[in-house]
């Protein structure tokens, strides 16, 4: 009797290992999909914040372009002055967030004043709707444990703005992120925080990398998420929210 159960016996505990085989397996591709797409899902996010970041570079330089064309007018010269030409202004294009309609008519230059919450400080910040998400300037990071959870102080550097003991940002950190350098294949490790800010008539808290943007024209940055559903951009004009509160 024994003898003939046994390879019954044999081919259920074959059967039951191939099962088992089977699953893990299908646990194996899943977790590999699923790590394939976070990795292209930042591939893109890094790809995205260089190219803002080389947008406000570029721009950067264009500044300093005009004030050595606005020196090199004001030098005196010995025969006629030379003409400069000065390039005609582009014609006003308002562009819109590619979201859902806005529900205000609230118009954002390409430049605005925005001021975070927790120090009462105001920075000049370029609104780039080719960015998904929104960048500070951040130097003097710490990162340091608060209730069982990770935290990060900082300054938001500005020269116009000396780094005080007053004026330190603290906030939760949301997550990280990895951003890829230009120059190389080396990724760098950055935090997310969320923060009150202001700018003219809007009141959000809005989610910021903490970024070295010590290169880039303007400390601050504001991208699409932070823009979405409550605002429009004019890329013509500049403080529009600034000339507002004074009106």
């Amino acid at each position: 009797m024994l003898l003939r159960l046994t390879p019954a016996l044999a081919f259920v505990l074959l059967s039951g290992c191939t099962l088992t085989n089977s699953e893990q397996h299908q646990q194996q591709m899943l977790s590999a999909l699923h790590d394939s797409e976070a990795r292209i899902t930042n591939r893109i996010e890094n790809l995205t914040l260089q190219s803002s970041n080389q947008v406000d570079y570029i721009e950067s330089l264009e500044n300093q372009i005009l004030e050595l064309q606005k020196k090199i007018a004001e030098m005196p010269q010995p025969q006629a002055p030379v003409a400069v030409a000065v390039p005609k202004a582009a014609q006003p294009e308002v562009v819109a967030v590619k979201h859902a309609p806005a529900k205000t008519d609230i118009v954002l230059g390409a430049i605005e004043k925005v001021t975070i919450d927790s120090i009462k400080q105001s920075f000049d910040a370029r609104v780039d709707t080719g960015a998904a998400t929104s960048s500070l300037n951040a130097v003097d990071i710490e990162i340091f444990e608060r209730n069982s959870k990770q935290w990060v102080r900082f300054h938001l550097a500005d020269s116009t703005q000396p780094a005080t003991e007053e004026n330190w940002i603290e906030a939760p950190i949301i997550r990280f992120v990895k951003i890829r350098q230009s120059t190389n294949d080396e990724t760098e490790r950055r935090a997310v925080v969320e923060l009150w800010v202001k700018v003219g008539a809007i009141h959000e808290k809005a989610q910021f990398t903490l970024a070295d943007r010590s290169q880039m024209s303007h400390p601050v940055l504001l991208g699409r998420e932070f823009i979405r559903d409550i605002a429009l951009v004019d890329v013509s004009r500049t403080y529009i929210q600034s000339e507002a509160k004074k009106k």
